[in-house]
């Protein structure tokens, strides 16, 4: 029996006390970092493959089912106004399509032909990486598009929760984050999905400051969507140039981005 599939540390939960059920619950979630660190020399070895084929015009893909699919959709829809990146830059796939986002499409996650197809209506290039997401590491859907993705020459990678899985033998980068039993026996939204949404940040964030997108410690490409990313911005430009607040507002709408605006008030004053 799979890790993810192992009966729960607890039982009767339902005679559990409001208290009880929320401490144990945060008692397991405890133990999600102490596993992914464990992961992370064969992090780094992912990332530092992504980022060259990134400046080579490549681009990351997410694939997953359910919940591994809706955590990569979520990481790759934060990186355009984050990083200010296009949107095709990092892209999340699931079984199913954009309906799976909210509703269960059934047997979606079944079909081992489907993920290559999903991700080939995107276009095809050599210098892209396919990053599977599976709890299991079994789900056919994406060990087919991984293999499929392979098969092209292309970087392959996966985040499971299980060791020594289908998944993992099938692509060239396995991220294998055991994070135990879910305290709700078979619910791998519950810690597997926490491990997966922080592998996810954790390459996203680091794949993205290496290809230049942060200066400092500080998202200096983010789109200005709305008033509260406009003051932020605004303050770093404050900080970065000395400028008045309301000068410093003006520049950055003016130029669109703080490092557009920076940028412009160093080359004015040199």
């Amino acid at each position: 029996m799979t890790t993810t599939e192992s009966a729960s540390y607890y039982d009767n939960l339902e005679q559990m006390e409001i208290s009880e059920l929320l401490k144990n619950i945060n008692q397991e979630d405890h133990k999600v970092p102490t596993a992914i660190a464990k992961t992370i020399p064969t992090l780094e070895k992912l990332v530092a493959a992504i980022v060259p084929r990134m400046e080579k015009g490549g681009r990351l893909f997410y694939i997953g089912a359910g919940t591994s699919g809706r955590l990569g959709i979520l990481d790759a829809s934060e990186c355009p106004p984050t990083y200010g990146v296009p949107h095709d830059w990092v892209v999340g796939i699931i079984a199913g399509g954009d309906t799976a986002i909210r509703k269960a499409v059934e047997h979606a996650e079944d079909d081992p032909k489907q993920a290559w197809l999903d991700i080939q209506a995107f276009g095809f290039n050599p210098h892209d990486t396919i990053v599977g997401i599976a709890a299991s590491g079994t789900t056919p859907y994406v060990i087919g598009g991984v293999q499929e993705a392979r098969n092209a020459g292309l970087l392959t990678a996966c985040i499971t929760c299980n060791y020594h899985t289908p998944l993992a033998e099938a692509v060239h980068v396995p991220i294998e984050v055991v994070v135990g039993p879910e305290f709700v026996t078979g619910s791998t939204r519950m810690k597997a999905g926490t491990a997966q949404k922080l592998v996810l940040n954790m390459i996203s964030t680091t794949v993205m400051i290496k290809l230049g997108r942060v200066k400092g410690n500080k998202m200096v490409d983010m789109q200005l969507s709305n008033e509260k990313l406009v003051k932020r911005g605004t303050k770093m430009i404050v900080e970065a140039t000395g400028l008045d607040e309301s000068v410093a507002k003006e520049a950055l709408l003016t130029h669109g981005s703080v490092r557009a605006a920076v940028q412009a008030f160093y080359n004015k004053v040199n």
